[in-house]
């Protein structure tokens, strides 16, 4: 019996720090307030001609993309390269968390894929499910898949975008008003609010490794500030306006290196928080963000240090996450910011060794 008790205390105190957890905590704040929300990932992955032992004989350097060139939605790469695809789309409809969009992007072996859409805590399931497969359906093809914010400082870093809205209790959407600019309801606005006020606080989830700042800098498609805008691509926060079932915002900050379910849960608890408390969004931002001077925008934390130290300030994280997570999550990012710093990298080596 004193086992079972102990047991069940352990079990108790872990589910307050269980990603999966905290996203189901979430979910209970939003429907406590008659939300329910829907969501997609939409990742980018790059593909390597390399085996877990070749990259290590190699010492992870001039690794072999799967495919040369800048070759964006590319029927000839696609079609050439259509076994291991359709094994990969195959694969996804038989274990339960099928693409709806899938094709070569701008990068030597890069591909984006879009999940389809789904009840929050399913489509982060389904995530999960999507970013170890592929590693897996990779290896056993002699390839390898890595989701690393960025591998390369010569492409692009890689994204892991979260499309989410919300719905009553009865299924009907509630960010879409037609008898507003843009369709944009209330609730809507002031959810983007509160996702734009929380950018900061919450960025240590979705930029969760130091990898993942090297992928966000101005110009290469990766958001620096706390911009929205209507279908803007250059902002953390895109409005696509459209259909009631099709209005939605796309979280655009969270790097391909983030958990499924920390990510959702930090694009849903902003959100709420906006629509609790009534936080109007600034003036969206009409095209280039990262040239943009509106005195309401603020920069993003640059490193990993720095989102940290936010994090544990933030009230809002410790209402809707609980301190338990807060505190624990910090401390396992501190260690990685401590691993780091303890190491002596090829730049160093490169750029000190002879010439200090």
């Amino acid at each position: 019996m004193g086992r079972f008790f102990f047991l069940a205390e352990f079990i108790g105190a872990a589910q307050t720090i269980c990603p999966r957890n905290i996203l189901k905590k979430v979910i209970l704040k939003a429907e406590a307030m008659g939300c329910f929300a829907l969501a997609a990932a939409e990742y980018e992955f790059f593909l390597f001609n390399e085996t877990p032992e070749t990259v290590r004989e190699k010492k992870f350097h001039n690794l072999t993309p799967y495919t040369p060139g800048n070759f964006g939605y590319s029927v000839i790469r696609n079609t050439v390269n259509s076994d291991f695809h359709n094994d990969l789309l195959e694969m996804s409809e038989n274990m339960g968390f099928p693409i709806e969009g899938y094709h070569t992007e701008t990068g030597p072996g890069v591909i984006e894929a879009a999940l389809k859409v789904d009840e929050i805590l399913a489509a982060a399931d389904k995530a999960v499910l999507f970013k170890t497969f592929t590693k897996v359906l990779a290896q056993k093809n002699n390839l390898m898949a890595t989701f690393m914010a960025k591998w390369s400082m010569d492409h692009p870093g890689q994204s892991g975008h979260i499309h989410i809205s919300l719905t009553d209790s009865k299924g009907k959407p509630i960010f879409h008003d037609s008898q507003e600019q843009n369709s944009i309801s209330d609730t809507m606005r002031w959810f983007i609010g509160g996702q734009q006020r929380l950018l900061s606080d919450f960025m240590a989830l979705v930029a969760p490794t130091i990898n993942s700042y090297t992928r966000l800098v101005p110009g290469l498609w990766a958001p620096t500030n706390n911009s929205w805008g209507i279908d803007n691509r250059t902002c953390s926060l895109r409005v696509i306006p459209g259909s009631p079932n099709s209005q939605r915002v796309e979280y655009r900050l969270g790097s391909a290196d983030s958990n499924p379910y920390l990510s959702m849960a930090a694009a849903l608890a902003s959100g709420l928080w906006g629509i609790e408390n009534k936080v109007e969004p600034g003036p969206p931002v009409h095209g280039n963000s990262y040239q943009n001077e509106t005195i309401d925008l603020e920069d993003l934390p640059q490193t990993l240090q720095d989102s940290i130290t936010t994090l544990k300030k933030s009230t809002p994280a410790r209402l809707y996450l609980g301190s338990d997570f807060v505190d624990h999550y910090s401390a396992t990012r501190e260690w990685e910011v401590a691993e780091y710093q303890r190491q002596v990298t090829d730049w160093q080596m490169k750029r000190y060794f002879e010439i200090i």
